[in-house]
């Protein structure tokens, strides 16, 4: 296969020219199984593990490849088999909190052009979680696009469209039905020969029924989602990347009941652009927008021009980062004080010895 149609550019070819005089050769991770990794080369498939020095390197699990990195090898005699001796620097990277009380970041995919946020026009539908999706979109590097899948059961088409389109600020929304193949061709011109795309949403949005369609042939299982409240399962069980009929690459993913953001304030301000344009036009640099006077935020929510519920979701995504940031803090001091409490450990005993 040829590189390009893996996504690979001048972007990466420069980063691996020091390797490629070092008669290494470069490949994509297509699926990621713990200590294995399926990678795509020009010429093969290729079963791989890490090298035990990249793994002594990785300082945290965002240090090990991902489903979407271009990884440096070296084939080993079998021809189908490789050693991953290092990673290329990623030009995009979709990351949330991992799940629980541990504060650790998990990548979703690296080196994504576009993101489809995908929700269903059904029960899932819902407008605040799409800001909180808009938040690690922006900040991954990529370009977001708003897929609502299932128009064909929604029976306020416009009233939906209208909401999304208050608070998606200049990014592109697509509606289809998936499972009638509707609508399916504004989705090509994000799916061209050497583009990757990454499919996000909750469980039962209609993901794997997409990729599907996509792939003309069923490749993810798809189960129906549950009466009631059109919850749906984890159909798809791990990150895979998957070359497209057209051309295109696509990461399906898992289903995410639970996202929790790991991020900066670039995302926030890209995704409430209109709330924070409005801040600035306050009397007070340091407005809270609670009872200052000559508040540009307070008069908005007064006179309807911003919704309130943006307003307080904006509010509760603020103070959730700055908190994230308080305990990714926290977790880097005592990193480096673990650090330095073994490195004077050896010291004294280098002196003894």
């Amino acid at each position: 296969m040829n590189l390009d149609l893996l996504g690979w550019n001048d972007f990466f070819a420069s980063s691996f020219e020091p390797y490629r005089h070092q008669g290494f050769t470069v490949a994509r991770v297509v699926i990621e199984c713990r200590n294995n990794y399926i990678l795509q080369s020009e010429s093969v498939e290729l079963s791989a593990e890490i090298t035990g020095k990249l793994r002594y390197r990785a300082a945290e699990r965002q240090d090990l490849p991902a489903v979407g990195d271009w990884v440096v090898i070296r084939s080993r005699e079998t021809g189908v088999t490789a050693t991953i001796h290092d990673i290329l620097p990623r030009k995009s990277k979709f990351s949330r909190k991992t799940a629980g009380a541990k504060t650790a970041e998990q990548i979703v995919a690296t080196n994504v052009d576009t993101v489809f946020l995908v929700t269903g026009l059904d029960g899932d539908f819902n407008s605040r979680r799409i800001e909180r999706y808009l938040i690690l979109a922006w900040e991954s590097g990529a370009n977001p696009v708003i897929v609502l899948n299932k128009a064909d059961l929604c029976q306020n088409l416009e009233e939906c469209l209208a909401e999304i389109a208050a608070v998606a600020l200049s990014v592109p929304i697509v509606t289809i039905s998936a499972a009638n193949s509707q609508g399916l061709e504004q989705l090509k011109p994000y799916l061209q020969p050497g583009q990757t795309v990454a499919l996000l949403g909750s469980s039962g949005v209609g993901k794997s029924t997409i990729t599907n369609q996509l792939m003309g042939e069923t490749v993810q299982t798809v189960q129906a989602v549950r009466q009631g409240d059109d919850r749906g399962k984890h159909t798809t069980s791990q990150r895979e990347l998957m070359v497209l009929p057209s051309g295109g690459l696509i990461i399906d993913t898992p289903g995410m009941r639970e996202i929790q953001i790991w991020t900066s304030d670039e995302g926030l301000s890209e995704t409430f652009g209109d709330i924070e344009d409005l801040a600035q036009q306050c009397r007070f640099r340091d407005c809270q927008h609670q009872h200052e006077p000559c508040c540009a935020v307070q008069e908005a929510l007064q006179t309807g021009k911003l919704d309130v519920s943006r307003f307080l979701n904006y509010q509760k995504l603020h103070k959730e980062i700055k908190h994230m940031e308080i305990l990714q803090d926290q977790k880097e001091y005592i990193a480096e004080k673990q650090k330095w409490k073994k490195l004077t450990k050896t010291m004294r005993n280098y002196k003894k010895g």
